[in-house]
C-alpha cells in the first residue's frame, strides 16, 4: 500500500454493548471507519480521580484509513459518554492487500 492509503486499527472502550453498537454503526454508516469488531464484556481496572475503578465494559477494534483518524477522534469526543474516552491507534505492518484496500475504500474522509 502506498503512504496515502495506510490502514489503522483503533481500540476504544465503551460502557456497554448497546453504546458501542450505536456509535460503531454510525461510524460505519458515515464512512469514518470500515468495520468494527465489538468484544463484550470485559473487565477494566484503572484509577480515575484517585479512586480504584473496577467495571464491566466492552471494547471495539475499529478498522480505518489513516486519513480518517482525526475525524474519528472528533466523532468519539462528540458521541462518547465518557469524559475521557479510551481511544488508541495501532498501525499494522502487513495484511492481505485486498483486505487493506477494502478498508481504504470504505473510509470516505
Amino acid at each position: 500500500m502506498n503512504s496515502d492509503s495506510q490502514v489503522l486499527l483503533a481500540y476504544c472502550t465503551f460502557p456497554d454493548e448497546a453504546t458501542a453498537t450505536k456509535i460503531c454503526e454510525t461510524l460505519v454508516a458515515d464512512g469514518t471507519i470500515a468495520c468494527a469488531n465489538i468484544f463484550s464484556p470485559h473487565r477494566s481496572i484503572y484509577k480515575w480521580n484517585d479512586q480504584l475503578e473496577n467495571h464491566s465494559e466492552c471494547c471495539a477494534l475499529l478498522k480505518l484509513a489513516a486519513r480518517c483518524s482525526e475525524k474519528l477522534k472528533e466523532k468519539i469526543r462528540a458521541e462518547h459518554p465518557y469524559e475521557n474516552p479510551a481511544l488508541m491507534f495501532l498501525q499494522p505492518t502487513d495484511g492481505l492487500p485486498e483486505f487493506l484496500k477494502w478498508i481504504d475504500s470504505q473510509c470516505l474522509y
